[in-house]
């Protein structure tokens, strides 16, 4: 029987990992089993892939208070990587391939542009990692299925970023609306638009981003709808007059509806400034709900606003979020949001679309669309 002790183990590990990821194959001809369990351990050991904005918000909520360290930051700009990692005291790559390496991850934060995320998801559950990916999940809704069905049979847990449903005022909201408070549901409305320099942001160039402002703020606007009144079923999609970005869309409006019969409307725009105290509005047959930046308050037809949150904390969102996902692969705790409702995310958005293009009323139904290797590229950061 052959005895290894703690250093001989993480020297194999660091092995594997290096041969994993350099011949996807390997691990059918090593002598030995090799499994996700090789490099798994009891504590998470957590990396951040890309290091731009969403990523500094991640690591604002690591520092405040939470049981969990991130271990390591990788993005390709090495000055990007070591500034967020100096905010909690991680180490800084510029290469994933050598952090998973030197590191041996066990849960992967991936904040990189949406066209990277299949493929560097997609290689780290391949190789045992458990996956958080940021919005948009993926571009494509068959991408998006190849990777819930990469992560199924590595048997990893994986999940979309999606911090509104983890703020306590949409928690409460989705309370009162399944308590009955405000009757039944007539009308949704967000707007996510303020003036917004993209000239320089990867945020507008579609071959990284998949879009413009619908893919950019539109998958946040579908999932709270989606969170607070059930699966979206059809839509329509007006474009505004483009005044930023002639290659994409920067200014659009959603008309929705929910299988529980609710309409909405949802209005995104990188160039025009409809900023208000509240963003989500909820009007039902027997009262109105306002979920605000600063306060959240309803009232019923007949009665006095009752203020019930103190609005939307981004950072105690992030907060709860993480907790949530660590929880589910060491505890078990169901996901808040599971991989269909990414799926749906994915679907919702490549049917608005569909529906931009011609601006009439679309199904929503996921794409079955045959799979093709797409070009490798150096991803960017946010």
């Amino acid at each position: 029987m052959l005895l290894l002790n703690n250093a001989t183990l993480i020297k194999i590990n660091v092995s594997i990992v290096v041969l994993i990821l350099k011949f996807p194959r390997a691990l059918d001809i090593l002598p030995f089993e090799s499994s996700a369990s090789m490099i798994c351990r009891i504590n998470p050991t957590i990396v951040l892939i890309g290091a731009g904005a969403v990523s500094k918000t991640y690591a604002k909520a690591f520092a405040e208070s939470l049981p969990y360290e991130i271990a390591a930051v990788a993005d390709v700009r090495r000055e990007a990587a070591e500034e967020v990692a100096a905010m909690i005291g991680a180490q800084a790559f510029d290469d994933i391939e050598t952090m998973i390496a030197e590191v041996l991850p066990t849960i992967a934060i991936v904040c990189t542009p949406p066209a990277s995320h299949p493929d560097i998801c997609i290689e780290l559950m391949n190789m045992g990692i458990h996956v958080l990916c940021e919005q948009p999940l993926a571009i494509k809704s068959h991408d998006a299925r190849r990777m819930i069905n990469v992560s199924k049979s590595n048997d990893v847990v994986f999940t979309m970023g999606s911090q509104f449903r983890f703020a306590d005022d949409l928690q409460e909201t989705q309370r009162l609306i399944n308590s009955g408070s405000l009757g039944d549901i007539v009308l949704f409305e967000n707007t996510f638009a303020g003036q917004v320099d993209m000239s320089q942001r990867w945020n507008s160039t579609p071959e990284i981003s998949g879009g413009g402002v619908l893919m950019d703020r539109g998958t946040h606007s579908v999932d709270i709808m989606r969170f607070l009144l059930g699966a979206i079923i059809d839509l329509q999609v007006v474009e505004g007059r483009r005044i930023q970005m002639p290659e994409v869309e920067d200014t659009v409006r959603l008309f929705l509806r929910s299988e529980s019969g609710a309409a909405g409307s949802i209005d995104l725009s990188w160039s025009m400034n409809n900023v208000q105290s509240q963003f989500i509005t909820v009007y039902g047959s027997e009262g109105t709900l306002l979920v605000g930046r600063d306060e959240s308050k309803y009232r019923r037809n007949d009665g006095e606003w009752v203020v019930f949150g103190n609005g939307y904390d981004e950072v105690a969102a992030f907060r709860s979020q993480i907790l949530n996902f660590v929880e589910a692969v060491y505890s078990g705790q169901e996901l808040i949001v599971d991989p269909e409702d990414a799926l749906a995310s994915v679907v919702t958005i490549e049917t608005g679309y569909d529906a931009l293009r011609t601006e009439k009323w679309h199904p929503v139904t996921e794409k079955l669309e045959p799979w093709s290797r797409p070009s490798t590229t150096k991803y960017v950061s946010p």
